[in-house]
């Protein structure tokens, strides 16, 4: 069956960096469009950015764009987020999700079929 690992969070502080990692198997990970979703304390869960099925072409939240950027490797089925400049806002539960034949313009949760664990990124002050 298809599974998603996230990998790579922890506890940083305001300006740091950190790569965010999303292992798949079960799957021909080339059908799948890769996504990744946060859930902040209080707050509902977000689109964060898209990679398309061949890495071609991303879509990334508007409010992250600049600092976080989203990209695949296809030869080890891997899913990446590049965070940069954390700020405390960045703070939360991160998940990997893909989509079989998906589109980067699905930002929707629900558009997606399955779901990694998530991994935990703590932004300090």
């Amino acid at each position: 069956q298809v599974q998603l690992s996230e990998s790579g969070g922890g506890l940083v502080q305001t300006g740091d960096s950190l790569i965010l990692s999303c292992a798949a198997s079960g799957l021909t990970f080339t059908t799948y469009t890769m996504a990744w979703f946060r859930q902040s304390p209080g707050k509902e869960r977000e689109f964060v950015a898209a990679v398309s099925r061949h890495g071609s072409l991303t879509d990334v939240r508007e409010s992250v764009e600049g600092r976080i950027s989203v990209s695949r490797d296809n030869a080890k089925n891997t899913v990446y987020l590049q965070m940069n400049s954390l700020k405390p806002d960045d703070t939360g539960v991160y998940y990997c999700a893909d989509k079989k034949y998906g589109h980067i313009q699905d930002r929707r949760g629900a558009q997606y079929d399955v779901w990694g664990q998530g991994t935990q990124v703590t932004v300090s002050e």
